[in-house]
């Protein structure tokens, strides 16, 4: 077990960001998260965490797909004050971070996002991952499953993801994974690239759109400067940024910023009784 103290990062937070579809609530203070094969569970009691993993793979793997390294109160701090609705935003959601989570787990699952809510994304990941991924188990001796790799999805008859809820997004999952499998994306050349090229490549793929495209780059590739924009963020911009959001002062995060708006439009304008409390 590792034990950090932290500030902000809250994994509450983090899980209902709408940014990764395989991290679950198991009890009142611990997550889990299954990603690149590995499985964690993360207890949380105010600033301090406990991370089910030893030191050594909690350096290399976790403390870079959690971001910990980065200063995120830094980014807090630049909000420019005239504008309470980024405040306001910022302080609801102050424990988000932004993954760095797999590639082409990234692109498959924001393939299935579209036109979707994230409780049937997430059964529509898991359907997927339990018919084809990889068994493990975890140190609980439960089992759970990787994410399939392109080759394995990829020459599936196009349809054949409808057996696990996906609908019409069955053919975008499997056309990109062929894609993918066949060599037509190099999605080791697309890591190297720089956030507008990337882009540029990932829009090539059958299904990717602009929004999907962005998601990518932020959730996948870490690209901060992405600004995906959905319906929650479309809301936002009508009736708060007339004008559009102000990226220029946030050069270089405005994903960050994003994240905080989408947060509070999906979750504080239903209403946070402590959060009304707190103001």
């Amino acid at each position: 077990m590792v034990r950090k103290t932290m500030d902000y990062f809250d994994i509450r937070q983090i899980c209902d960001s709408g940014q990764c579809f395989r991290m679950v609530q198991r009890d009142a203070r611990t997550y889990s998260v299954i990603a690149a094969g590995r499985y964690l569970e993360i207890e949380q009691s105010g600033k301090e965490c406990m991370f089910s993993c030893g030191e050594e793979e909690f350096e290399e793997y976790w403390k870079g797909y959690f971001d910990l390294e980065r200063d995120y109160g830094a980014y807090m701090e630049t909000a420019n004050p005239k504008d309470e609705y980024l405040v306001k935003a910022i302080r609801f959601g102050e424990g988000i971070r932004i993954l760095y989570q797999d590639l082409w787990e990234m692109t498959a699952s924001f393939l299935i996002s579209q036109q979707n809510n994230i409780v049937r994304i997430r059964k529509c990941i898991q359907n997927i991952c339990e018919q084809y991924g990889e068994e493990r188990v975890n140190f609980r001796g439960e089992r759970y499953y990787m994410f399939p790799q392109p080759e394995v999805l990829a020459f599936l008859p196009e349809d054949k993801l409808k057996e696990c809820n996906l609908g019409y997004r069955s053919k975008y999952v499997v056309r990109t994974a062929r894609s993918i499998a066949e060599g037509k994306m190099d999605l080791a050349a697309v890591r190297n690239m720089p956030y507008k090229e990337a882009k540029a490549e990932l829009l090539k793929l059958y299904g990717v759109g602009e929004k999907v495209a962005d998601c990518i780059c932020l959730f996948g590739l870490h690209h901060l400067e992405a600004f995906p924009v959905d319906t929650h963020i479309l809301q936002a911009l009508k009736k708060h940024y007339k004008r559009g959001f102000p990226k220029n002062r946030y050069k270089g995060y405005e994903g960050v910023m994003q994240q905080y708006v989408f947060y509070w439009e999906l979750k504080g304008e239903k209403g946070n009784v402590s959060f009304i409390k707190k103001n």
